[in-house]
């Protein structure tokens, strides 16, 4: 995957930090349980400030389309994925993998990457973790560009109704 992307780690994000409202969100793990995160991260729980992110020397993640995943603890074990569409940060449990845009159709991109075991590349340890080489290094094949925006928009408009219809029950 290193070859059409990469894989970028999350930062430190201090207690003191963390509780904004507006501003930049600051992606965790737990923001995806939030309700409406089901697919795509769109609420998170910190937000962050221009000030902050200039004193802390944070670089915020604009290469977007991404992909948003669980690096390290029992969440990776869950082996969720969530597609981000806005400029966000994201804190060092987690991971985010970052589409070469000449050769990802991101929805496309998002289903495929549902279908990695990611699982499969933790290390031994006191806890489950990888590493962005662990990403980059999984060999894919995917179609051309046309085929790609034919098939993701046809299972993100699937994932869409089926999320639907999971609230209305």
């Amino acid at each position: 995957m290193g070859e059409v992307g990469y894989a970028k780690s999350g930062v430190g994000f201090p207690e003191k930090e963390q509780g904004g409202l507006t501003g930049i969100p600051f992606f965790k793990v737990s923001d995806m349980n939030i309700d409406g995160n089901e697919n795509e991260l769109t609420i998170a729980n910190n937000y962050v400030t221009d000030e902050q992110i200039s004193r802390r020397k944070w670089r915020v993640i604009t290469e977007v389309p991404a992909i948003f995943f669980a690096k390290v603890g029992a969440a990776v074990m869950l082996n969720r994925k969530r597609l981000i569409r806005q400029p966000f940060l994201l804190d060092n449990n987690t991971m985010t993998y970052i589409f070469n845009h000449s050769q990802w159709d991101s929805d496309f991109g998002k289903i495929l990457f549902e279908k990695i075991d990611l699982t499969k590349l933790t290390q031994v340890g006191a806890l489950p973790s990888y590493n962005s080489s662990d990403v980059e290094n999984i060999n894919i094949l995917i179609p051309t560009l046309p085929e790609q925006e034919a098939i993701g928009t046809f299972f993100s408009t699937l994932d869409r109704h089926i999320t639907l219809h999971q609230r209305k029950s």
